[in-house]
């Protein structure tokens, strides 16, 4: 039997499900004796109870600060035993912890994950600790006006009832309500193992991630896990956008103002998720940041930095345009953002910026995937938008597939003037 090259074969990770409902996705490799764990949770800031916002941050905060019997001192010396530094994320739908180890800790680690994700214990003194830290956060980016003009953007876009409009990180008057009760309400309501991915990448075979996993997840009881509030119900799109939702952030002992120029755009499944994914890029990230960064940047000299990000999620997410610039230069640099997203909407791309951007894009997922940590966030997304194990394959078609024609329907289809939100922090008040 001859072996098909890795070139054709892609990834090729295998998945299993456990009995109780995990998913694992492993995908052996021999680059290096490590092993990268991911285990992510589809629950997240979503799952925050309203005038509680904030809870699933606060959390995530807590996973690594004591679980099952270990207190937080033993987890911490049980990890720089080891070498191993884990990254606890929360975003709006998931929380995640990704660590590296060497294979031979894998096991060990991937058991002290289990019982962060299974049986965080939210001591008393760890909850006034780490809260304490978040409201130090939220108040250094009081004084910081990217952030302030970023938190800003969101209700603008999707209104103060839709959960994106929500601040995920709370505030202040929140964050003082969430106790310890709280918090293990939430765990108890929304982490269940159904809910659980773990993605094993590195060096370690299939049927030993499948042992590691089973004695670290097995035997989280799904029956123990209300049904109530187990599954996310569907988001609700955002509301209809009024005309010139506009906000200013005074903050005139500023030397820069932060402006955020946004759009809601559509969901990761839509089948039009590449053709916008290729007219974000011609609009602000290739190169120096696109035909934004060229006009506002490069020609103008308007701008410290300049560009727009693309996300989509579980319901319609965003494009942003951001920029930082002297606060004497908001006006034009906002004039001359809106003339590049209308000419793009009007006039649509030209062969050449797609054919460059679609070069660019499937140059980077290589580059992308050259590292176990890579392999294991590409793979974490695959499963949590149900793209497919093959999809570094399929997404080589898919980006290749894009025609100029649908460059030019995702740009009319949201890059609406009237439509936009405008969000401007810094030293610099409305006219």
């Amino acid at each position: 039997m001859t072996s098909t090259p890795t070139a054709l074969r892609g990834l090729a990770p295998a998945r299993e499900c456990l009995a109780n409902g995990v998913t694992l996705i492993v995908k052996p490799t021999a680059t290096q004796p490590a092993v990268t764990i991911n285990a992510t949770v589809s629950a997240g800031s979503l799952c925050d109870p309203r005038g509680a916002e904030g809870t699933a941050h606060l959390l995530s905060r807590l996973l690594d600060r004591g679980a099952g019997t270990r207190r937080g001192e033993e987890v911490a010396d049980f990890l720089d035993l080891r070498g191993v530094s884990p990254s606890i994320t929360v975003s709006r739908q998931t929380t995640s912890v990704t660590c590296d180890c060497l294979a031979e800790d894998a096991e060990a680690v991937l058991a002290l994950v289990g019982e962060m994700l299974r049986t965080p214990t939210c001591a008393e003194g760890d909850v006034q600790v780490c809260r304490s830290q978040v409201l130090t956060g939220l108040r250094q980016d009081e004084e910081s006006p990217a952030a302030r003009a970023l938190d800003a953007i969101m209700p603008l876009l999707y209104g103060q009832d839709h959960p994106y409009g929500r601040p995920p990180r709370g505030l202040p008057a929140t964050l003082d309500l969430i106790d310890r009760s709280r918090l293990l309400e939430l765990h108890a309501a929304h982490f269940a193992p159904r809910r659980l991915t773990v993605v094993l990448v590195g060096s370690i075979s299939v049927s030993a991630a499948v042992a590691a996993t089973t004695r670290a997840f097995g035997t989280w009881d799904v029956r123990a896990v209300p049904h109530v509030g187990t599954d996310l119900s569907p988001l609700s799109p955002p509301p209809s956008p009024p005309a010139n939702r506009r906000r200013v952030i005074p903050m005139p002992a500023k030397s820069q103002a932060d402006i955020v120029y946004g759009f809601t755009t559509i969901a990761r499944s839509d089948p039009a998720f590449y053709a916008y994914w290729v007219m974000n890029n011609v609009l602000g990230q290739y190169g120096i940041g696109g035909r934004i960064g060229r006009s506002v940047r490069e020609k103008q000299g308007l701008a410290y930095y300049a560009g727009s990000v693309f996300e989509a999620g579980h319901t319609a997410g965003t494009l942003l345009v951001r920029a930082g610039v002297n606060g004497d230069n908001v006006d034009r640099a906002l004039e001359s953002i809106e003339h590049e997203v209308m000419a793009l909407a009007r006039d649509g791309a030209t062969d050449e910026e797609v054919a460059r951007a679609k070069r660019y894009l499937l140059g980077a997922l290589p580059r992308s995937l050259e590292t176990n940590a890579g392999i294991a966030r590409f793979l974490q997304t695959a499963q949590e938008f149900d793209l497919g194990l093959d999809h570094d394959r399929a997404l080589l078609e898919l980006v290749d597939a894009v025609t100029v024609d649908a460059v030019g329907e995702a740009a009319r289809r949201t890059l609406v003037p009237a439509q936009a939100a405008v969000a401007i922090a810094g030293p610099y008040e409305a006219s």
